[in-house]
C-alpha cells in the first residue's frame, strides 16, 4: 500500500485495509475542472480570462455502497475564496453551477456531504462549525467513508476531526467529489484504500482488483447474481 506522511496509525497498521486505485473521473465534472494525465491531480477555473465563473466539482471514478473506504486529499496551493471543499455524494450531486453562482456545492442538497476548508460541514442546505480553518498548502484531508455504520469521518494531516455524519448508508452509490469556487485551486488525490468485514466481500473485491473492466466479469463462471453483485457493488 502507498503509504503518505500523513496516514492515521490505525490505517496504516491494519493489514485489512487494502489499495484502491480509483481516479477522477474525465467523464463526471464540471468543464471549469481540468484533470492531469493520470486523473490524480484535478486543477479548477484555470482560463486565464474568464478566472472563475462559478462553482465546480469532480467525482470519482468508483463509488461505494459497502465496506470502509479511506482516500487523502492532498491541497497542492492554499485553498482560499468562498469555497473549497471535500466530501462525498449520489450520481444526482450537481459538479457544476455557472453564472457566477459561488456557493457551498456539497451539502447544498440532499445528494452531497461536505466540508469547507473554512471548517463547517454542510448537508442539505444546512451547516454547523465542526473544525478550525485550514489555509495551509500542503494540507492533507483524509475521508473515511463507513458504510457498515453510515459514518463519515475527516482527518486533517493524519489527526482525526471525530465523525462529521451519521446515517448516510441510504443504500445508493456515494463517489468521492471535491469542488471549488476560487481560481487556479489543485488538489490532488493521495492514498486510497478500502477494507470489508465479511469473506465474500473480501473476496468479491479480490475478484475485482484482478479483472480488466467490467465487462470481463460477464466472462466468469459464476452464478448471474454473483455477476451483478460484482459489477454493481465493485
Amino acid at each position: 500500500m502507498a503509504l503518505t506522511q500523513n496516514m492515521p496509525c490505525w490505517i496504516e497498521d491494519d493489514q485489512d485495509f487494502k489499495p484502491e486505485n480509483w481516479r477522477w473521473d474525465v467523464n463526471n465534472k464540471s468543464p471549469e475542472v481540468q484533470l492531469s494525465s493520470c486523473q490524480l491531480a484535478a486543477y479548477f477555473h484555470v482560463d486565464p480570462v474568464d478566472s472563475s465563473i462559478g462553482t465546480a466539482g469532480v467525482r470519482g471514478t468508483k463509488g461505494f455502497t459497502t465496506g470502509e473506504h479511506y482516500w487523502e486529499v492532498i491541497f497542492l496551493e492554499p485553498p482560499h475564496g468562498t469555497s473549497v471543499m471535500v466530501g462525498v455524494g449520489t450520481k444526482k450531486a450537481l459538479l457544476h453551477l455557472g453564472n457566477y453562482q459561488y456557493i457551498n456545492l456539497l451539502g447544498r442538497d440532499e445528494e452531497s456531504w461536505g466540508l469547507s476548508y473554512k471548517g463547517t460541514t454542510w448537508h442539505n442546505g444546512k451547516y454547523q462549525r465542526y473544525t478550525e480553518p485550514f489555509y495551509d498548502q500542503t494540507t492533507v484531508i483524509g475521508v473515511h467513508l463507513n458504510l457498515y455504520n453510515g459514518t463519515l469521518t475527516y482527518y486533517r494531516n493524519g489527526k482525526s476531526l471525530g465523525v462529521a455524519f451519521r446515517g448516510i448508508n441510504r443504500g445508493e452509490e456515494l463517489y468521492p467529489i471535491i469542488c471549488s469556487t476560487a481560481a487556479e485551486t489543485e488538489m490532488e488525490l493521495g492514498m486510497r484504500s478500502c477494507r470489508f468485514n465479511s469473506l465474500q466481500e473480501k473476496c468479491c473485491f479480490t475478484i475485482m482488483q484482478a479483472m480488466k473492466g467490467k465487462q470481463a466479469v460477464d466472462k466468469l463462471p459464476l452464478p448471474t447474481v454473483i455477476k451483478s453483485r460484482l459489477k454493481e457493488q465493485y
